[in-house]
C-alpha cells in the first residue's frame, strides 16, 4: 500500500491544501504566489504532460516529482538529490521566545530567506501552516514553519537563521517548537533536505528524525511549442 509520503505534494493538494491548488486533468500545482510545486497523480495516464504544459504554460519552469520521465523537448533545468526524514524520537517542546508570524511579517521573512536560502518561500507561503520566528532588537533573525500537509503529516520547512545569530540553537528550538504544534494536532512531523546539506541532515537526525527514503528534486522547463 502506498503512503501519502510517496507523493506528498499531490497528497497535500488533494487534501489539506486543496484550496491552494490549480487543477488540470491529472495535474495540480500550488498557486504561484504560494509555492512552486507541481504534482502529478500516482500512475498517470496518457496526456499527463499535456496537462502539465497547459497548467504551467510554454517556457515555464516547474518543480516536479523527479521520478517522472518527461518526453523529448522538455529541458531538465536542475535535479538535486534529496532525503525525506520522519520524526521518530523527537523531544518536541514549545519555545517561549518564538512568536507566530503572519502576513505583516512576510517582507522580513522574504528578506531573511533571501540571505539564508533555506528553500522556496513566496509571498503567501506563510498561509500553508504555522510559522514561528525569533526577533532580536525588533528584527527577525530566525524562523521555521509548516509547508506540505499530506494526510497525517506536516512538513517542517523554511528553517533559517541570520548568519550573525547562528550557533545559538535558534534553529533547533524552532524546529522542536513547530514539531510540538504538529504533534499537538495528532500529526507526525516530516522534513525534506538536499542530500548535500549534510550539516542540516545531521542536525535533524540528532533531534530524532530518521531517514525514510532518498528522493530528488527536479525542475523542468515546458517547451515553447508544447501541445496543450
Amino acid at each position: 500500500m502506498s503512503s501519502p509520503l510517496d507523493n506528498p505534494a499531490w497528497a497535500s493538494l488533494t487534501g489539506a491544501h486543496a484550496r491552494f491548488a490549480e487543477v488540470r486533468g491529472q495535474v495540480r500545482r500550488y498557486l504561484p504566489d504560494v509555492a512552486p510545486f507541481l504534482a502529478v497523480a500516482d500512475d498517470p495516464g496518457d496526456g499527463v504532460w499535456s496537462d502539465v504544459a497547459a497548467l504551467a504554460g510554454p517556457g515555464a519552469v516547474v518543480a516536479v516529482n523527479s521520478s517522472l520521465t518527461p518526453p523529448g523537448g522538455w529541458e531538465v533545468v536542475d535535479r538535486v538529490p534529496g532525503v525525506q526524514l520522519v520524526a521518530a524520537d523527537v523531544a518536541d517542546e514549545p519555545f517561549a521566545e518564538a512568536v507566530r508570524l503572519g502576513p505583516a511579517d512576510v517582507p522580513e521573512a522574504l528578506e531573511l530567506v533571501g540571505r539564508t536560502r533555506p528553500g522556496p518561500f513566496r509571498v503567501r507561503t506563510i498561509e500553508l501552516g504555522t510559522y514561528l520566528g525569533v526577533r532580536r532588537d525588533g528584527r527577525l533573525v530566525a524562523m521555521a514553519g509548516e509547508r506540505l500537509r499530506p494526510p497525517g503529516y506536516a512538513e517542517i520547512s523554511a528553517v533559517c537563521t541570520d548568519p550573525a545569530y547562528r550557533g545559538r540553537g535558534l534553529a533547533t528550538r524552532l524546529v522542536l517548537a513547530v514539531a510540538h504544534g504538529i504533534r499537538g494536532r495528532g500529526e507526525t512531523p516530516i522534513m525534506h533536505a538536499a542530500a548535500g546539506n549534510t550539516g542540516a541532515i545531521r542536525l535533524y537526525e540528532s533531534l530524532g528524525f530518521e531517514l525514510r527514503r532518498t528522493t530528488s528534486f527536479a525542475s523542468l522547463r515546458v517547451p515553447e511549442a508544447a501541445v496543450v
